[in-house]
């Protein structure tokens, strides 16, 4: 029987409300109604008391998160749409994100945010926020890619003292499955090798992993071998592992949903260029969404972000340097 992404991320939940009498459940509609998503789905009637909505006031959910965890209790936040998040980002940044250093009382706070683009959803219920958050000291950013990670990773942020945003992909909630749920995982902060090859490395994370997987087997076609590199999370972000795979390959392509300037891809390859330039046999080169907000129209949308297509094409011209 195989398991969803949606469901592992409401597994994993259910997990930590039944080991963790201090963790709870708060957001818009994630008690009865089980979360826009159903991510919550019957979990108020299994914990009851513990599944909590919230007012429609970001900035109100994150202040009683910030408030309920430095009383001791670990919070689990669900936005319904990552774009959502930013009312309450001033508690998320300078409140959370701040807490321990200011008082060395941690903040353990899970923030759920679903993420990235589906067709027609426009520019207010598509954006991929992990590039804002990651440039805040304090901020746990973890991008599960597999129903694997979704799962052990969720419970893993809510073990963690830190606050934690955990990006989870709206486009993989039923589109990705796995035959079970794992036993054993990476720790956070510790990048997996997608696929093993020796001509080119891709780095990506969230869905951009399962486009440059697509990529990785037309290539093989044609005689090329890409490595994947799939970071799991963002900050902290395991350079480590990108340089020992670009040691490996000698090329490097990043590849995010989110938009250009500033970005996760900018990171990878500004550490890259300054650490390990000696690796490196052609210029690093990256592939982001379109710098505009996100079109609704499908086809547009489809334009929009990296797709199988557009990378494999970035691909091509950067094994030909």
């Amino acid at each position: 029987m195989s398991i969803t992404y949606l469901e592992a991320i409401r597994e994993a939940q259910a997990r930590a409300l039944a080991d963790d009498p201090r963790v709870f459940i708060y957001g818009q509609d994630v008690g009865a109604f089980g979360g826009a998503f159903k991510a919550t789905k019957n979990l108020a009637n299994e914990f009851p008391g513990r599944v909590l909505d919230a007012p429609i006031s970001e900035d109100a959910i994150m202040g009683l998160a910030v408030g309920a965890a430095i009383e001791g209790m670990r919070p689990i936040i669900e936005m319904q749409f990552a774009d959502f998040s930013t009312p309450g980002f001033n508690q998320i940044v300078n409140q959370a994100a701040t807490l321990f250093w200011r008082t060395n009382v941690p903040c353990p706070i899970t923030v759920r945010l679903p993420c990235g683009g589906t067709s027609g959803s426009g520019p207010f219920h598509s954006q991929t926020m992990e590039s804002v958050y990651a440039h805040y000291p304090g901020l746990i950013v973890m991008t599960p890619a597999t129903v694997e990670d979704a799962y052990s990773m969720l419970l893993e942020a809510v073990a963690i003292d830190d606050p934690v945003i955990f990006c989870e992909h709206k486009l993989l909630y039923y589109h990705l499955k796995a035959e079970a749920l794992p036993t054993e995982a990476l720790p956070v902060g510790k990048a997996r090798i997608a696929r093993e090859g020796r001509h080119l490395t891709i780095v990506a994370y969230s869905a951009m992993v399962h486009e440059a997987l697509l990529v990785a087997d037309e290539l093989k076609t044609e005689g090329w071998e890409i490595e994947i590199v799939d970071l799991r999370s963002v900050k902290p972000l395991d350079t480590d592992t990108v340089m020992a795979s670009v040691a490996r390959t000698g090329r490097l392509l990043c590849v995010g949903e989110s938009w250009p300037w500033g970005g996760v891809t900018a990171e990878i390859m500004a550490r890259v260029a300054s650490e390990g330039y000696a690796l490196l046999d052609a210029p690093p080169q990256r592939l982001n969404a379109k710098d505009t907000p996100v079109p609704f129209h499908p086809n547009l949308w489809a334009a929009h972000r990296p797709t199988a297509r557009s990378i494999a094409a970035a691909a091509r011209k950067l094994l030909r340097q």
